[in-house]
């Protein structure tokens, strides 16, 4: 299977290259896709910086000219670290705006995948109606969002490992095949562990490893990354993926499953030392 891991290269401006090189050649060193991600908090612990002393908690609290920069700036340290040249890019807390995408496309970066409907009130400022779904074009860029789902009438969950149960991932899977659309789905290594970084969250493994047979053994499924997309085969699909529906049954299983993960490694655990 095909892993796509967006990696910050931001960390060298502050610790030196030498962290991102690590992250990239382990990553490339097992056949998976680097691209770019940008946490811009980096900038307030770095010594030096590609806009001065502007800061922002996201790429999007900057103008369009520093966001080029930034991009710019963020994408030779990936390079530099032994990264391929990057044709996607996600933004740290999914925070982009409009002008993170024409930045994107001024640089010739083909994908964008920062537009995350459950983040749509909060982080995700990418001008697209929170009921859009699927890939589109947009000021140049092709944008991939993370793929999601009703969990109750009006609500949408992303396609996350921790935030959905087998049986909801399985289904939106199903759903995503007849409409041959890409469906986009995001973790982090972090979900991996509990909530104080301490211990393996098995569960949250367990669920990881299942969803990675399922889609391996799916004739139905391909794993790709972004270098394996087609931009006029993506486009071709726009229109034609659609939310799986709520289901109340699928959603009370996930709420009950996580109330017992809670209690097992947040709780009953965190007093084991």
């Amino acid at each position: 299977m095909t892993g796509v891991f967006f990696v910050d290269p931001m960390p060298a401006l502050v610790h030196g290259r030498f962290v991102v090189e690590e992250i990239v050649e382990t990553i490339v060193a097992r056949g998976h896709e680097v691209q770019l991600h940008i946490h811009t908090e980096w900038l307030a612990a770095a010594t030096t910086s590609p806009v001065g002393d502007r800061r922002g908690t996201n790429i999007g609290d900057f103008h369009v000219d520093d966001q080029t920069v930034l991009v710019d700036a963020a994408r030779r340290l990936l390079v530099d670290a032994g990264a391929p040249v990057p044709t996607a890019f996600r933004a740290g807390n999914y925070g982009a705006d409009d002008n993170t995408l024409r930045a994107l496309h001024s640089l010739g970066i083909v994908y964008d995948s920062s537009f995350n409907a459950a983040y749509a009130t909060s982080t995700s400022r990418i001008g697209l109606d929170p009921a859009h779904v699927g890939p589109v074009r947009r000021h140049g860029v092709i944008e991939l969002p993370v793929s999601d789902l009703f969990d109750r009438p009006g609500h949408v969950r992303p396609a996350q490992v921790c935030a959905l149960s087998m049986w909801e991932m399985d289904a939106a899977l199903n759903r995503a095949k007849s409409s041959e659309a890409p469906f986009v789905i995001v973790t982090h290594s972090f979900e991996m562990l509990s909530r104080d970084r301490e211990r393996p969250n098995h569960s949250l493994m367990r669920r990881f490893k299942e969803l990675c047979r399922r889609i391996a053994h799916d004739p139905g499924l391909t794993s790709a990354g972004f270098d394996d997309l087609v931009p006029d085969r993506v486009l071709a699909t726009q229109g034609s993926a659609r939310r799986l529906p709520a289901n109340p049954l699928r959603t009370g299983a996930r709420l009950a499953k996580q109330a017992v993960d809670t209690v097992v490694y947040e709780r009953s655990l965190g007093r084991v030392r």
